[in-house]
């Protein structure tokens, strides 16, 4: 059986890319790999009448993105489904030097989800959605790792986001110099490329001897 493609990403007034145009990414497996690669998002969201941003943690599962954080966080209570958001995840991959300071940019790859989340109060899917954010952040743990005690769980809110409304948008290459310059400039002009990576573990300074460091903590190193 032929499985079939995702729809691709569907321009709203809120979602539509009106500067650099030819950047934007149309098809929804670009914003899947930006959301999969990324670890941290930015929410974004009115509390009190004042605009509040904030690094938040999260995972994906198909159309669904999904935000933890305590119950007694203001965002999280916002989350209550008549709240519109925007959630952003940026990953830098280069800075671009050019001839000329103007053109100097960065090489990136960004996306822009708009919506209203909703809390998952089914047990089961709150559980489900927790587990989800935590295989994104720190795979393997689901199941390396002591599980989550009720307290724990009646202590934690999970939204839900569906990312129907998004736009990607991906800078890539060398700088973009004027001719003039490209003739003329004497500066030294390219791509400084930058990787993110996971270092070696570091246990806690209280780990009990004798507990080694996981296959899936060590793999990410």
């Amino acid at each position: 059986m032929t499985e079939t493609p995702p729809a691709p990403l569907s321009a709203t007034p809120r979602s539509t890319i009106t500067r650099k145009k030819d950047r934007g990414r149309t098809e929804r497996a670009a914003l899947y790999s930006l959301l999969d690669e990324g670890l941290v998002c930015h929410l974004g969201l009115l509390l009190d009448g004042s605009p509040v941003v904030l690094p938040t943690g999260y995972g994906r599962e198909g159309d669904t993105l999904y935000l933890h954080g305590s119950t007694g966080s203001p965002s999280m209570r916002a989350g209550d489904g008549s709240t519109d958001v925007c959630v952003t995840v940026t990953l830098l991959d280069a800075i671009v030097y050019a001839r000329s300071v103007n053109d100097h940019s960065m090489n990136y790859r960004s996306a822009v989800i708009h919506g209203r989340p909703r809390p998952v109060l089914d047990p089961d899917r709150k559980l489900h959605g927790l587990r989800v954010v935590t295989d994104h952040l720190a795979p393997g743990s689901w199941e390396h790792a002591r599980p989550v005690s009720a307290k724990e769980f009646a202590a934690v809110t999970v939204l839900e986001l569906a990312l129907a409304e998004a736009s990607v948008k991906v800078r890539d290459g060398g700088p973009s110099d004027t001719e003039a310059d490209v003739r003329d400039g004497g500066a030294w002009a390219g791509v400084l490329p930058l990787r993110t990576s996971f270092g070696p573990p570091e246990p806690a300074a209280d780990l009990r001897p004798g507990i080694p460091v996981p296959e899936h903590v060590a793999g990410r190193g």
